[in-house]
């Protein structure tokens, strides 16, 4: 069963607003009936203000009545109506100045092995911009002699896992597309 928020205050406003058992306020909360009891007693949650769940849609006046009829009965947290939000994207990829020089190398790598992959993928797995990606595939980056391809999992730009989700959300590699050359690391597996 989902918690209502803020349990004490919660607490501290069925005690001083309704006729319900310390049982029933607290299996609503999650507490202890003995804790709840201290709280009636003023020995616990001194200071807390009372937290009213009906003003907040987590009960409704009628479900409290139920409960302050029947002893036996407990109280149920109410739907809640509001739509849940959606979480918010990652944002832009930060990378660390001391790693933003290995990206063309990174981005070499991927075009070699992967070719089949879109800019845009290239581009969120790596956190770089589509002209960068196009000038390092044109050769006509300003470091262009420089760029030796090299893995990007082994730079730390991103994990294995993003590197096989990308893969796979493009598909297939293309027919007739050559294999990538194998590592020697590789060749001992």
């Amino acid at each position: 069963m989902t918690q209502p928020l803020m349990p004490k205050a919660t607490a501290v406003w069925l005690i001083e607003k309704t006729s319900l058992t310390f049982e029933q306020v607290a299996d609503f909360v999650g507490m202890h009936p003995l804790e709840v009891q201290a709280i009636a007693d003023g020995e616990v949650a001194q200071g807390i203000i009372g937290y009213d769940p009906v003003l907040n849609g987590q009960l409704s006046r009628e479900e409290i009545a139920r409960c302050e009829a029947d002893s036996s009965a407990r109280l149920q947290i109410s739907a809640n109506s509001l739509p849940i939000p959606k979480p918010r994207g990652k944002g832009a990829k930060y990378t660390p100045v001391s790693k933003r020089n290995d990206r063309p190398d990174a981005i070499a790598w991927v075009l070699r092995h992967y070719p089949h992959l879109t800019d845009v993928a290239v581009g969120k797995l790596l956190g770089t911009t589509k002209e960068t990606i196009a000038k390092v595939r044109d050769k006509t980056h300003w470091n262009s002699p420089n760029i030796k391809p090299r893995d990007p999992v082994i730079l730390g730009l991103c994990s294995q896992g993003d590197l096989n989700a990308a893969v796979a959300a493009a598909g297939e590699r293309p027919p007739g597309a050559p294999l990538p050359p194998m590592d020697a690391e590789e060749s001992l597996a």
